[in-house]
């Protein structure tokens, strides 16, 4: 944790999701991310199984929220240069984009996450007031 301090931008990689956050506090191998803008939307089902359907539980994943503070392993960060943009749009550009690559993708498991998203997108719509 040598060359990103506390208040450096930087992009961070959570689960499977890519967000560009406000570095606020450390902790031994990782920093403390504030939540400013969604680069790329997790995706949905078992990290362990990935593409996999027939699987205990097939989580459905939504975007960290707007200032949301979370761990993030020290090798998952990286520092972060230019523009920040707005959480909200960022959020419906990166949910469209893994939408548009599901539906481009005629496979069981791209199916299964498709049906996820619909969930997730009616909650982001009330909890954001987005429209997409």
């Amino acid at each position: 944790m040598k060359n990103i301090q506390i208040g450096d931008y930087v992009t961070a990689f959570y689960k499977t999701g890519k967000y560009i956050g406000e570095v606020t506090g450390e902790r031994p191998g990782a920093y403390v991310v504030k939540i400013l803008s969604v680069v790329k939307h997790p995706r949905q089902g078992d990290l362990h199984n990935p593409q996999e359907v027939d699987v205990p539980l097939f989580h459905e994943r939504k975007a960290l929220a707007h200032r949301e503070q979370a761990n993030m392993p020290e090798k998952m960060v990286k520092p972060y240069e230019g523009n920040i943009p707005d959480y909200n749009e960022s959020l419906v550009s990166a949910y469209l984009t893994l939408k548009k690559e599901l539906e481009e993708n005629p496979t069981p498991h791209a199916q299964k996450s498709l049906e996820t998203l619909q969930s997730i997108q009616r909650e982001y719509e009330l909890m954001y007031n987005l429209t997409f």
